[in-house]
C-alpha cells in the first residue's frame, strides 16, 4: 500500500541523510549507562477523591514504588519503600486516599493486589503462593471494584467483586476459557474474549440476570474483535475491530438489536479507546506510524477537545479525573522519556508534575528517531525505526539491527534508554517491524503464521542492504539484537543464517520451541489455542518446531553472542538460555552469559540494567569495534 508514496519518501530521506553528512557535526557528549539510568521512568497515574493529588510509580528509588504528587504541582511523597520488588499503584479509592498497588515476587508475574491504608499500613488483599490477581476497575458507584484471579482453577481467571468497606469477595463469573472484558456500569454485562486464531476472535456477552452467554460478533472469515467499555447507559457496547478492512477501527453496538455503527476510523489501528467517568468525554489513541496519536470528543456533539500545545514530542496518553475537570497527560519525545502532566481543558491550562530526564543529560547530545521503509527479499515493504549518531563526514559506524518481542509486537518511536545508550556510544539502530508486527494491518500481520524464523527472519537479513545503503554503516560491523521474540530471532539469525551478522546479543530469548510452547504458564488458556495455530503445536507439528527451533541446530553459530535472562522469568525459562549458551560454548564460541536471580521476563531493577546494558556495551565494542582485543583479533 502507497508504495510509490513510501519510495519518495525513503529516497528523500537519504537524500537528508547525505546533505547532513556535509553539515558540520556538533561535539556530542558520552554518558555512561548510569546517567542513562538516573533517568526516572515513570507511568501509571490516577487522581484522589478531591483532584488535589496523582498518584503514580516511579523508579526513582531503583525500583517502581508509589508516589503521589500535588495535582497543582509541587513535591512528590514517596508512599511505599519497597527494596526487593516493584510496586505498581492501581488507583486511590473513590472516596478517600487509601491506596490499590500491585506487586509480585521476583518477575515471576504472579501478582497480587495490596491495599496501603492511609498510615501507611500494607494488607494483601489476594494471598497464596501460586494465585494470580489482576486489577479490574472499580463500580460506578464506587462501592466496591472487581479483580481477576485463578484462586479457583490456576488456568482460568474468575471475576469476583470486593466490597470496600468489608474487603470480603464475591465471584461474579466463572470462567472456562475466556478473557475478561469491561462491566456495565449497571453490573448486569460482563463482555467476553475469545480468540480463534492471533487474527481471528470474538466478543461474547455474560447476562448476569440470565446467567446466558451469547456471542455478540458473528462473522465470516478473519477479523478481530475486542471489548472496549459500556457506555454509560449499559445499552451499548464500545468495541474495535477489523472486520471488511486492514486496520482496527472503533464501533459502537447496540446490545438489544446488534446493530452497530462507526464511532472512529483512521488509516492505523485504534490502539485503545477510553470513557470518561460519566461518559461525557471519549479518549482514543491511534497508532500513527509507530506514534501514538491521541483523540479527545465529545461524546454528546463528536467536538474534538483541543489539547494543549507542548514541548516537541507527543502526549501518549490521556485521562480523566472521576469528575471530568482534569485530565492526566503523559508527554515525551525521542530524546525525552514521558513525563506526567495535568491539564484543565476548562481553562486551557497544564501543569508539568515530574522531571523524569537526569539534567546531567543534555536532550541535543540524543538523537530524534526516523521511520524508514525498505523493500525485503519478495519485495515486501517494511517499516523501521532509524537510529543515528552524530558521526563525522565520511565515517562510518558499526550498525545493530533490533528485533521487537512477540511475535505480533511493534518498535515504536519514542525514547528508549538502552538504545539511546548504544547511539550515544557510536552505533547505528535500525529497530525492524518484520512481517509479523502489529500496527501495519491485518494482511502484514499475518504473513509469519508458521513461518516464523523464516520469512520474518530474512526481513531481518534485508535490513542489513538498508543500513549499507545509508553510506555511512560499516558492512563487516553489523550485529542483530533482541528481547523475548526478538531474542529467538537473534539465536535463528546465528543458526540459519550463520553470516548474515557479525555478533548476536539475545535477551531472554526462546531457543527451544517445543518446551516453550508445552511449558506456557497456566494462566494462558484462555489464548494457548491460538498461540499454537500461529507458532505450531507442540503434540503436532514436532518437527516443524524442531526445524525454527535453533536449539537443535547449533553447531551452525560461530558468530560472538551474549545471553542475559531473568532467572524466575515464567514465559522464557531459564533453562532456555542455559541450553542454548552450553551448546554454544561447545563450538568454541566466544559466549557470555548474564543471569539475574531477582528478574523475570524484562529487568526493572536500576542496578541489574546497569549490568546488563554495561555487559552488551563492553561485547559490542569487543566484537564490533574491537575495543579491548589485539588488533590481530579484533577482526578489522
Amino acid at each position: 500500500m502507497h508504495t510509490r508514496l513510501w519510495t519518495a519518501v525513503l529516497a528523500l530521506a537519504l537524500a537528508a541523510t547525505a546533505c547532513q553528512q556535509s553539515e558540520p557535526v556538533r561535539e556530542t557528549r558520552q554518558y555512561t549507562i548510569e546517567q542513562f539510568l538516573d533517568t526516572t521512568q515513570i507511568g501509571g497515574g490516577s487522581f484522589s477523591h478531591d483532584d488535589t493529588l496523582v498518584l503514580y510509580a516511579s523508579n526513582e528509588s531503583g525500583l517502581f514504588n508509589a508516589y503521589t504528587v500535588p495535582a497543582a504541582g509541587g513535591e512528590a511523597t514517596q508512599l511505599t519503600h519497597s527494596t526487593e520488588d516493584n510496586v505498581y499503584p492501581l488507583s486511590f479509592f473513590p472516596e478517600d486516599n487509601r491506596i490499590l498497588y500491585r506487586g509480585d515476587k521476583g518477575g515471576n508475574e504472579i501478582y497480587h493486589i495490596y491495599l496501603r491504608e492511609e498510615d501507611g499500613t500494607v494488607r494483601d488483599l489476594t494471598p497464596g503462593e501460586r494465585n494470580r490477581a489482576l486489577f479490574g476497575g472499580w463500580s460506578y458507584d464506587g462501592k466496591s471494584f472487581f479483580y481477576q484471579s485463578n484462586d479457583r482453577n490456576p488456568q482460568f481467571m474468575d471475576l469476583y467483586e470486593s466490597d470496600i468497606e468489608t474487603l470480603k469477595p464475591t465471584m461474579v463469573f466463572q470462567n472456562e476459557g475466556y478473557g475478561i472484558g469491561p462491566i456495565s456500569r449497571d453490573k448486569r454485562y460482563i463482555a467476553l474474549g475469545k480468540p480463534t486464531t492471533t487474527s481471528d476472535s470474538d466478543i461474547f456477552l455474560y447476562d448476569a440476570q440470565t446467567k446466558e452467554t451469547r456471542r455478540l460478533t458473528p462473522h465470516e472469515g478473519e477479523a478481530r474483535f475486542f471489548a472496549v467499555e459500556f457506555a454509560p447507559d449499559s445499552k451499548s457496547l464500545y468495541y474495535v475491530t477489523d472486520q471488511d478492512g486492514e486496520f482496527l477501527y472503533l464501533s459502537r453496538m447496540d446490545l438489544a438489536s446488534g446493530e452497530s455503527e462507526v464511532v472512529e476510523k483512521a488509516d492505523w489501528d485504534v490502539m485503545f479507546a477510553d470513557l470518561s467517568h460519566e461518559g461525557t468525554y471519549l479518549t482514543v489513541g491511534v497508532n500513527n506510524d509507530a506514534r501514538t496519536e491521541i483523540r479527545v470528543y465529545e461524546t454528546a456533539t463528536g467536538r474534538r477537545v483541543e489539547l494543549p500545545e507542548m514541548p516537541q514530542g507527543d502526549i501518549t496518553s490521556a485521562a480523566f479525573s472521576r469528575s471530568e475537570k482534569l485530565m492526566r497527560l503523559f508527554h515525551s519525545s525521542d530524546r525525552t522519556p514521558p513525563d506526567l502532566y495535568v491539564y484543565d481543558p476548562a481553562a486551557k491550562q497544564y501543569t508539568r508534575l515530574t522531571d523524569a530526564m537526569n539534567p546531567e543529560i543534555r536532550p541535543e547530545d540524543l538523537v530524534e528517531t526516523e521511520v524508514v521503509r525498505y523493500k525485503s527479499f519478495d519485495g515486501l515493504e517494511i517499516p523501521a525505526v532509524l537510529m543515528k549518531p552524530n558521526l563525522a563526514p565520511g565515517e562510518k559506524a558499526p550498525a545493530l539491527v533490533e528485533v521487537h518481542g512477540g511475535p505480533g509486537g511493534q518498535s515504536r518511536a519514542g525514547y528508549d534508554a538502552m538504545l539511546q545508550y548504544l547511539v550515544n556510544h557510536g552505533y547505528v539502530v535500525l529497530r525492524v517491524n518484520n512481517r509479523g508486527s502489529s500496527g501495519y494491518g491485518k494482511t502484514f500481520y499475518k504473513m509469519d503464521d508458521l513461518k516464523h524464523g523464516e520469512d520474518d527472519l530474512m526481513d531481518c537479513v534485508e535490513a542489513k542492504k538498508f543500513l549499507i545503503s545509508t553510506g555511512y554503516v560499516d558492512e563487516s560491523k553489523i550485529g542483530i539484537i533482541g528481547g523475548s521474540y526478538g531474542g529467538y530471532m537473534v539465536l535463528a539469525a546465528l543458526a540459519f543464517q550463520p553470516d548474515a551478522f557479525d555478533v548476536g546479543v539475545d535477551i531472554f530469548g526462546v531457543a527451544n520451541w517445543l518446551r516453550t510452547l508445552q511449558n506456557t504458564p497456566p494462566w494462558w488458556a484462555a489464548q494457548r489455542d491460538a498461540l499454537f495455530k500461529e507458532m505450531g503445536n507442540p503434540e503436532t507439528d514436532v518437527e516443524y518446531l524442531k526445524r525454527i527451533s535453533p536449539l537443535f541446530h547449533t553447531e551452525n553459530i560461530k558468530k560472538p553472542l551474549i545471553v542475559l535472562q531473568g532467572a524466575n522469568d515464567p514465559r522464557v525459562l531459564k533453562v532456555e538460555s542455559d541450553e542454548i549458551v552450553e551448546a554454544v560454548r561447545t563450538n568454541g564460541v566466544p559466549v557470555e552469559y548474564v543471569v539475574f536471580d531477582d528478574e523475570g521476563h524484562g529487568f526493572t531493577k536500576n542496578k541489574n540494567r546497569i549490568e546488563g546494558y554495561e555487559a552488551i556495551l563492553r561485547f559490542l565494542d569487543q566484537h564490533l569495534k574491537g575495543i579491548g582485543v589485539p588488533a590481530n583479533e579484533s577482526g578489522g
